[in-house]
Parts: C-alpha cells; structure tokens; sequence
C-alpha cells in the first residue's frame, strides 16, 4: 500500500494535468456548490453549500489525494496556520474527489481542523476549472471567495515544493 501511495505522489506531481474546462478569474462569481463533508469528528452527508457562506470569506483549497504526501504537506500546512485564517475570519474548506469516509480517516490521521469536502462528481471540480480528466482528480489551486460571492483570489499553480505560494496567499489575505 505504502508504494502505491508513492507512485500515487510521483505521478499527481510530475505529470502536467489535462484540464478540459476554462479558467476562472478574479471577480467571476464563485460557482455554487453543495457537497458532503467530514472532520476528524464527524461525517455530514447532507452537506455545507456555499449559500451556507454568504457574506463571509472562505477559502479553497483544492488538491488530487487523501493520503498522498503532497497533500498531507498541503492540508497540515493550513491546519497549522488556522489561527491565522480564523483571525482573518475565513474559512478554510479542503476539497477532493475523495469519500467522505476517506476525509474522516484521514483528518483523524492528521489531526485537521477544518473540513473536508468531498466532489466525487466533479462537478464542483470542473465548474472551477480543476478537474484533470486523465487522473480524475482535482489540480492544486486555491480560491478565496468574499463575503459577495465573488472570487478574490486565484492560484490555479498552487505549489507545496516550498511556503513561497502559502506566503503569497497569506499576504494577500492580509492586503483586503
């Protein structure tokens, strides 16, 4: 198993996605979405939507694999600077086409404190451009969606090789 998830690693980093759908950009209103969810608590199979975050800021964070160690670094790198997002009242939302119950075990594993969205659809995925349909994962990219429904920022080449990207964003945050 512990060789699958590497080779898994190897190939959702060094292979380049094929993206079949357009780009979103700052200012676009943020696609609606209603999606089941787990935390290292609980799994709530009827969902969060993004009606549940108007007037609010949230951030996405999409990325290709629970388990994967890309992803790990991803997800306990927001996990540790969740003090940070909550003292900038926003939300943070981790998304997958992984299971609800994979998200459970997983937050568990690491201790996560904040959701994890499950779009085993893909829908939501490819209605924010980041579906890759040859893996049929999500590409690493990160949104910030204000309190309009808009989206304020977008890094659709979100990168975990080292804080630079996390930094950007951070700052950016910082600067509304």
């Amino acid at each position: 198993m512990k060789s699958f998830l590497s080779l898994l690693s190897v190939m959702l980093v060094s292979v380049s996605p094929v993206l079949s759908q357009a780009q979103l950009k700052v200012g676009n209103p943020a696609p609606e979405f209603k999606l089941p969810y787990a935390t290292k608590d609980t799994i709530v199979f009827e969902g969060i939507s993004s009606e549940d975050f108007a007037g609010k800021w949230y951030l996405l964070a999409f990325y290709p694999a629970d388990w994967s160690s890309g992803c790990t670094k991803e997800v306990c790198t927001f996990r540790d600077a969740i003090s940070d997002f909550d003292n900038l009242n926003v939300t943070v939302l981790g998304v997958s086409v992984d299971s609800p119950f994979s998200h459970r075990q997983w937050a568990q594993h690491e201790n996560l404190n904040f959701k994890l969205l499950s779009d085993q659809t893909h829908q939501f995925g490819k209605a924010m451009g980041v579906y890759n349909d040859t893996y049929g994962v999500f590409k690493r990219s990160v949104f910030v969606v204000g309190p309009d429904g808009t989206l304020k920022y977008i890094d659709y080449e979100y990168s975990v090789k080292d804080n630079q990207d996390f930094e950007a964003l951070k700052e950016a945050l910082a600067a509304r």
